[in-house]
């Protein structure tokens, strides 16, 4: 059998990894930029990380939600606190798009109501089928067999009053930042319109921090820049360090009911021990202030190279902007710099979204790297 080929691939064969660095098959060091969008958020193969695994795989690695499991109880309390949201709940599950899918079940089954509003260049996982635009709106994509997403620009709240006054508006759901569309963000008066708009017209708001929650923003959710409290939180990537675990975190005004939600592997002994160790890493590594302070490095480094013309994102979920498409300068990067940086649905952008462990050295490499590219393409 062969594989079903959806993803073009580099002639790289990873074997092992540890903390930015990642080695191949024929002992070829890569810095490590891109932590597989953004999933490493500890690093590869972190000790404690790695001794909390071993140790739960020699008790138990998984059983059904039909039983007790105190893990999940342990890391909804680290969650909770870390992320200064104790007064939500959690519901776990495997993946992103699991969390969003479990989002819009409960934003649906809270008001009745079937339509989604989401945001040009905006990746909610089954949402993402829709990317053309027309005019100022898109109505495409199915979620199920109730539910339409309308697409609309960022940073227009008249439109998005428009569509919520209509009354058939189920939910809004945004990302904090912007990942594969390219790094793009409401701004803090947008954010706090939607959260206001939502109340009026008694819409659900969910964030999607699957990629940007966890520390990456230098916050652990990004939305938390604008000093709001959405309805639902979405989380995934970071969350497990490469295991996979996804979860919503949910807010007090719903009510919770037995088959309301449900999932298969979410919630495993093994998931729950991977998310602990991750949170337990971020707190005693104080990964959160390391990406500030990386940032704050990273932007002031980064202005040796001219031909950038724009620096998108906050904390470790940057992007960097040329007038040109980059295909031709990460593919250099990566065969011959050995450095992983990732692409978005901006041609014209490179991804950085390194490990939350990252140092100011392997910047300064990468801009090195990045000016002698630049130099050898022109």
């Amino acid at each position: 059998m062969n594989l079903f080929d959806v993803y073009p691939l580099y002639n790289i064969t990873p074997v092992k990894a540890l903390d930015c660095t990642i080695t191949d098959e024929n002992g070829v060091e890569y810095l490590d930029l891109y932590s597989g969008h953004g999933v490493i958020s500890i690093g590869h193969t972190q000790p404690d990380y790695v001794a909390k695994l071993k140790n739960q795989l020699d008790n138990i690695g998984f059983y059904s939600n039909a039983i007790q499991n105190p893990l999940q109880v342990e890391l909804a309390a680290k969650l909770g606190k870390l992320s200064d949201c104790e007064e939500y709940s959690l519901f776990l599950c495997s993946s992103g798009a699991e969390a969003n899918e479990n989002a819009l079940k409960v934003a649906s089954f809270h008001n009745g109501k079937s339509r989604v509003i989401a945001f040009d260049n905006s990746f909610h996982g089954r949402t993402s089928a829709a990317v053309a635009v027309t005019d100022n709106k898109k109505i495409v994509a199915p979620i199920n067999a109730q539910q339409i997403v309308t697409f609309l620009p960022l940073n227009n709240l008249d439109l998005v009053e428009t569509e919520l006054k209509k009354g058939d508006v189920c939910t809004v759901i945004i990302e904090g930042i912007q990942g594969v569309g390219g790094l793009d963000e409401g701004t803090t008066e947008f954010f706090q319109g939607i959260e206001k708009l939502c109340n009026q017209y008694e819409v659900v708001l969910i964030l999607d921090e699957v990629q940007s929650g966890y520390g990456r923003s230098g916050k652990f959710f990004a939305f938390q820049h604008h000093n709001i409290k959405p309805d639902i939180i979405c989380l995934a990537k970071g969350m497990g360090n490469g295991f996979p675990i996804g979860g919503i975190m949910i807010s007090p005004k719903f009510t919770a009911s037995y088959g309301l939600l449900g999932t298969t592997f979410g919630g495993s002994h093994l998931a729950c021990a991977a998310g602990i160790a991750v949170l337990d890493v971020i707190e005693n590594q104080k990964l959160m202030n390391n990406a500030n302070e990386v940032y704050a490095y990273f932007l002031e480094a980064i202005k040796q190279v001219p031909e950038i013309v724009k620096v998108k994102g906050k904390g470790l979920m940057l992007g960097v902007e040329f007038d040109f498409d980059v295909s031709a300068l990460r593919k250099k990067m990566i065969v011959e710099k050995h450095i992983f940086t990732g692409s978005a649905n901006n041609k014209n952008l490179l991804r950085i979204l390194p490990p939350l462990t990252i140092k100011k050295e392997a910047i300064a490499t990468f801009i090195v790297a990045l000016k002698e590219s630049l130099a050898e393409l022109k």
